[in-house]
C-alpha cells in the first residue's frame, strides 16, 4: 500500500476484541488509592456504593493486561469504528517540515468526540447490574453528551452536571444532552451540599471539573439504584479509551511507519492515555523510545509545575484519596474554552508514568493553541475541538523542531474531538478579544501547601 494514502482504516473484523491494561505491564505499579476515611488502601467492595462493581474490579486490576471487550460493546463501537488514521500532509506542507504527521481522528463518533469509548462500556455495566440511573459531570460537554447517547442507548436515566462557564459558554452542549434525554444541571448549584457549600462561600463560583464531580458523587449517593459515572482520570475510563491506540497500532503498520512522538491533550488523562498507552507497552517491554507527550493548558499546569501528592479528585472530599500530580483538589482553573482540560489533578496511572519518566509533559498558552487550530482547519479542512488544539499544538511544535534539525520523524497525535460546537470560542479568537491566563508560582505553591502530606 502506497505510503501517499492519506486515510487508514481497519474493518469490522479488525477492530480489537480487548482493551490494554498497561498497570500490568507497568515496573512501578501506580500506588494504591486511600479510603478517606481510613486512609487505608482501597479495596474494591469500597468503590461498589458509587460505580458498577465491573468497573470497580477494572479499576484497582493491575495483574490482567488485556481485559475482553463485551460483544454488546463491540457492537455499538462498529457504528463508528475504526475511527480513521489520517495522514495530514496539509498540515506538513504548511510546515515546510520533514517530519511525517498523522492524526487518530476521533471526531467521527456519533458525539464528535472519543468520550463515546467509555461511555458505552460503562452504562453497558450499569444496565447489566440492573441500575437504572446514572450520574456524572462535565467540563465543555465532550463527556456529557456521550454518556447522556450511551445511557439512551441502553435505557438509562442520565443527569449531568455541567460545569457552569462552560454551561454558558457552550449552550449548543447542553442542548445536545438533553436532545439524548439527560437532565442538565449548571454547577456549582443549590441542587446539593457539595454545590450549596460552595457558593455560600464563593456566589459567584464559575465551577470546575471538581466541583461538578463533587454533585455528581453526591447525587448518585442520594439516589436509589444509581451510580456515578466518569469521563476521565480514572483508570476503568483510560482502560476503555485505549481502543484508540490499539487501532492505531494496525494502522500505522497499514502506512508502513512506527511513531517516534505521540501527542495528547491532556486533562486528567483520558485520550492522552488512550493513544499512547498500546505504544507505550513497546517502550516498557521491548525498549523502544517512542517519546510520549501530554499537551495541558498553561493554565491549568499540573503536569509540569504540580506536586505529586495524594489528592482528592474532587472540591468536596468524596473521592478516594488518589496518587497523582496536582495542583490542590480546590484549585480554580482559569475560564479557558478548553473546559475538558481545566482540572486540577492528573489519573494515577499517568502521575506514576510521568514520575518514572516514561512520559513528558508541555504546557500551552491558550492563544498559541488557538493559532495552530487555525493552521489545522485552513491546511486539513477540520476544525478541532479547543481541547484538540493543544495537541495539534505540541505537535507543531515538534514539527518545527524536525525544520530546524532537519530530523525526518514520525508524529501520532489523537484528535479527540471536532470544534464546530465551539465556534464562539474561535469568534473571539478572531475578534483579538481571547487571551492568555497565567499561574504564578506563588498561586500554585499557595495551593498545594493547603494538602494533607500523605506522600
Amino acid at each position: 500500500m502506497s505510503n501517499r494514502q492519506k486515510r487508514f482504516f481497519l474493518s469490522e473484523e479488525e477492530i480489537p476484541t480487548q482493551w490494554y491494561n498497561i498497570q500490568a505491564d507497568m515496573v512501578n505499579k501506580p500506588l494504591p488509592p486511600l479510603n478517606p476515611a481510613t486512609r487505608q488502601a482501597l479495596k474494591t467492595e469500597d468503590l461498589f456504593p458509587i460505580f458498577a462493581e465491573e468497573l470497580c474490579r477494572q479499576e484497582l486490576d493491575q495483574e490482567h493486561a488485556w481485559i475482553p471487550i463485551p460483544e454488546e460493546v463491540r457492537e455499538m463501537y462498529k457504528y463508528y469504528r475504526s475511527t480513521p488514521l489520517v495522514r495530514a500532509y496539509g498540515l506538513e506542507k504548511a510546515l515546510d517540515t520533514p517530519a511525517h504527521i498523522y492524526f487518530k481522528n476521533e471526531s467521527v463518533s456519533p458525539v464528535g468526540s472519543h468520550k463515546l469509548n467509555s461511555a458505552l462500556p460503562q452504562a453497558y455495566y450499569c444496565k447489566q447490574q440492573g441500575i437504572t440511573n446514572v450520574t456524572t459531570e462535565t467540563g465543555a460537554g465532550q463527556w456529557g453528551t456521550a454518556l447522556s447517547y450511551a445511557a439512551k442507548a441502553f435505557g438509562l436515566e442520565a443527569a449531568v452536571y455541567q460545569v457552569k462557564i462552560s454551561y454558558n459558554q457552550k449552550p449548543y452542549r447542553r442542548s445536545i444532552m438533553q436532545t439524548y434525554g439527560a437532565q442538565v444541571t449548571a454547577s456549582p448549584s443549590m441542587s446539593t451540599r457539595a454545590g450549596k457549600d460552595i457558593l455560600t462561600r464563593e456566589p459567584n463560583n464559575q465551577g470546575s471539573l471538581g466541583t461538578a464531580i463533587s454533585e455528581a458523587i453526591e447525587l448518585a449517593l442520594n439516589t436509589p439504584n444509581c451510580r456515578y459515572t466518569l469521563g476521565s482520570v480514572l483508570s476503568h475510563v483510560t482502560l476503555h479509551q485505549t481502543i484508540i491506540g490499539l487501532e492505531a497500532e494496525k494502522q500505522m503498520e497499514m502506512a508502513g511507519e512506527y511513531p517516534d512522538i505521540v501527542i495528547g491533550c491532556f486533562g486528567g488523562g483520558s485520550n492522552f492515555g488512550g493513544i499512547s498507552f498500546p505504544f507505550m507497552r513497546h517502550n516498557i517491554l521491548e525498549g523502544k523510545q517512542t517519546r510520549f507527550i501530554a499537551a495541558e493548558p498553561d493554565s491549568c499546569p499540573k503536569l509540569t509545575r504540580g506536586i505529586f501528592q495524594y489528592d482528592f479528585g474532587d472540591v468536596a472530599g468524596y473521592t478516594p484519596l488518589l496518587p497523582m500530580f496536582t495542583l490542590g483538589h480546590d484549585f480554580m482553573p482559569a475560564n479557558i474554552h478548553a473546559g475538558g482540560l481545566r482540572y486540577h489533578g492528573a489519573g494515577v496511572i499517568v502521575s506514576q508514568l510521568l514520575k518514572d519518566k516514561y512520559m513528558e509533559a508541555m504546557d500551552i498558552p491558550q492563544l498559541e493553541t488557538f493559532d495552530a487550530g487555525i493552521l489545522f482547519a485552513q491546511s486539513e479542512g477540520l476544525i478541532p475541538a479547543p481541547e484538540s488544539c493543544h495537541a495539534i499544538a505540541a505537535a507543531i511544535r515538534e514539527a518545527k523542531h524536525c525544520k530546524e534539525t532537519g530530523e525526518e520523524k514520525v508524529i501520532l497525535f489523537n484528535l479527540s474531538g471536532h470544534g464546530l460546537i465551539d465556534i464562539p470560542a474561535y469568534d473571539q479568537y478572531l475578534s483579538g478579544s481571547l487571551q492568555n491566563f497565567q499561574v504564578t508560582d506563588e498561586q500554585v505553591k499557595a495551593n498545594i501547601s493547603k494538602l494533607d502530606q500523605i506522600i
